[in-house]
């Protein structure tokens, strides 16, 4: 679903992506970790076009990312649900309209038509309807402005799904309501899920596959159980917790 070929950024003279090569398989959950400003969120702006990168080439869904502009990238990234660590929610708009803006802004969807989706996405993330709608998102609780922001994200049936840092902040019990909502979303409707995430804990019981950047470059990658038990000391030592001594 996702092709990365030798993605290379600097941010004026930090090189931060040194050539980084991934795969991200079709129908399935690909965790990638790291240190803290190792570049994570990097890679995954670059999948949406968000950012462009100084060399390197990202495929998705077949199509070049780095070679579309306007109407053409706008099209792909229907395609493609992004997830901030914040749920990125507009303060000015209640629960109701920020789930709704994504039909209103891309489909000509009647408002009886709108409303029915907006019900359907909030309780696929386990928000009562009736009683968030309304709400402002200074109103509600961190682990629900996540799931807003998620059910915001799945309105338009994206094929692709990028998280990052989807359980930043919030406590264990809700932590693994998020994760368990990111599994149910990937097993119902096989999407390709890309989980950027520093709770091990959580990210793998979400994970497919995983990968590690470190120092710019992807160091690691494969299905999770293998990776979980690399003999790739740098891996290890980031998984336990332990320094990284180079």
């Amino acid at each position: 679903m996702i092709k990365i070929r030798n993605l290379k950024k600097s941010f004026g003279k930090k090189e931060i992506l040194k050539g980084v090569d991934l795969d991200i398989k079709e129908g399935a959950t690909t965790v990638i970790f790291g240190l803290s400003g190792s570049g994570k969120s990097t890679i995954i702006k670059h999948i949406v076009g968000l950012l462009k990168p100084d060399e390197g080439e990202i495929l998705v869904d077949g199509e070049m990312v780095t070679s579309l502009h306007g109407k053409e990238l706008l099209e792909l990234r229907k395609k493609i649900g992004f997830l901030f660590q914040s749920g990125a929610l507009f303060d000015s708009m209640n629960v109701y309209e920020n789930v709704a803006f994504p039909l209103r802004e891309h489909t000509s969807k009647t408002e009886d038509e709108i409303k029915k989706e907006v019900y359907a996405a909030l309780e696929m993330v386990a928000l009562e309807p009736q009683r968030v709608s309304k709400l402002y998102p200074d109103e509600l609780s961190g682990g629900m402005r996540k799931r807003a922001g998620l059910a915001r994200t799945i309105i338009l049936k994206p094929k692709i799904l990028l998280y990052d840092e989807p359980t930043t902040g919030l406590d264990p019990i809700i932590s693994d309501q998020i994760s368990q909502m990111i599994i149910k979303l990937q097993r119902e409707f096989k999407i390709t899920s890309v989980l950027i995430s520093h709770d091990i804990k959580e990210a793998f019981k979400c994970a497919d596959y995983a990968a590690m950047l470190y120092e710019g470059v992807i160091i690691e990658k494969g299905e999770a159980s293998a990776f979980r038990n690399t003999d790739n000391q740098i891996v290890q030592c980031f998984l336990e917790g332990r320094e990284i001594k180079n």
